[in-house]
């Protein structure tokens, strides 16, 4: 079948139809996200190696009472300038993500670290800002202090960074928390784009306390959220329900059917919505993507590195990519 592409661009919406149905994408929302000030890079690096390490972690320090439900109230008249939480993916970059956990663990507070292999993000965030709302009914200015001023830093890929940022998105916070990335994933676009880089960190204390440095100091930008609609013709016969993977990964949300009674239904055709913070893939791509998840999943001793990863990831695109699918399935010429 012939098909009769249109596409157009209004604003933040992109728009492709065909005979069978549209394809729509839309920006819906923002989180924000931190960059760091790349004339800072350097100093950074010579005022962590100068300055006593104690005082660099105050800046960044957050006390029990505030992170652990039930913690004895312990007032400080020493407010962070920079309180941070760090979430790090422990399986991401070999080893080198339980090695960024350890460091971090001992510079900081353990409560403030936490390890995403054991604890969610949003049951974490959402108790803290439980904890925050609590202790400023109260009258605590410490704890309002922290809430104005809390930053948070992930350590882990692509997918890693996403998880974070939806689960902020979707607490609807009257001031969301920026987010710091650290390059600890196979391709690292997040990072990249906002400035810290594609290559994984180095995991000693010194390059942990240079990295809190340039969170404190990076300049906040807002990164967009989009909203994915598509609408096909239903079939005369058959079910048209997609087949969800048993187990996705925390980044990736399943496209579920909107109902009947939704305005954005439309008789005769089946319409799916879902969303996306950076990118997306379909068809061949996405399979791609997701054979490497299952794979380091069921593998995880084959993927010790950043570029062993890139490498199985083109091995991967090799015998599944689109180069091989006149090959494999002569119809999709």
């Amino acid at each position: 079948m012939k098909n009769n592409n249109k596409r157009s661009f209004a604003g933040n919406q992109t728009e492709m139809r065909d005979k069978k149905g549209f394809f729509n994408s839309v920006a819906s929302g923002s989180g924000t996200i931190l960059r760091p000030l790349h004339d800072l890079l350097h100093r950074s690096s010579e005022e962590a190696a100068a300055t006593p390490k104690s005082k660099i972690l105050n800046n960044y320090y957050i006390p029990n009472y505030i992170l652990v439900s039930g913690s004895e109230v312990q007032r400080s008249s020493l407010i962070p300038s920079c309180p941070v939480l760090v979430f790090i993916n422990s399986k991401s970059g070999g080893q080198l993500g339980g090695k960024l956990l350890l460091t971090y663990r001992s510079l900081l507070n353990e409560n403030q670290v936490i390890d995403l292999g054991e604890k969610a993000p949003d049951k974490v965030l959402h108790q803290l800002y439980v904890t925050l709302e609590k202790f400023k009914a109260a009258g605590d200015v410490f704890a309002s202090e922290i809430e104005k001023r809390l930053r948070l830093i992930v350590a882990g890929g692509d997918g890693t960074a996403s998880w974070l940022l939806g689960v902020v998105s979707d607490l609807k916070l009257p001031h969301s928390p920026p987010v710091a990335t650290v390059p600890l994933g196979t391709g690292n676009n997040i990072p990249f784009s906002f400035g810290w880089g594609k290559k994984n960190p180095n995991t000693d204390q010194q390059a942990v306390l240079s990295f809190l440095e340039q969170v404190k100091n990076a300049k906040e930008m807002q990164i967009d959220s989009w909203h994915i609609l598509m609408r096909m013709k239903a079939p005369k016969e058959g079910s048209f329900d997609p087949i969800a993977p048993l187990e996705l990964p925390h980044s990736l949300h399943a496209f579920h059917r909107v109902s009947q009674k939704d305005k954005l239904n439309v008789e005769g055709h089946h319409t799916f919505r879902g969303g996306f913070w950076n990118y997306f893939s379909m068809g061949m791509d996405a399979q791609v993507s997701y054979a490497f998840h299952s794979e380091r999943k069921l593998h995880p001793e084959k993927f010790q590195n950043q570029l062993v990863n890139q490498s199985t990831y083109l091995k991967l695109a090799g015998t599944q990519g689109w180069f091989l699918a006149p090959l494999l399935h002569p119809s999709s010429r």
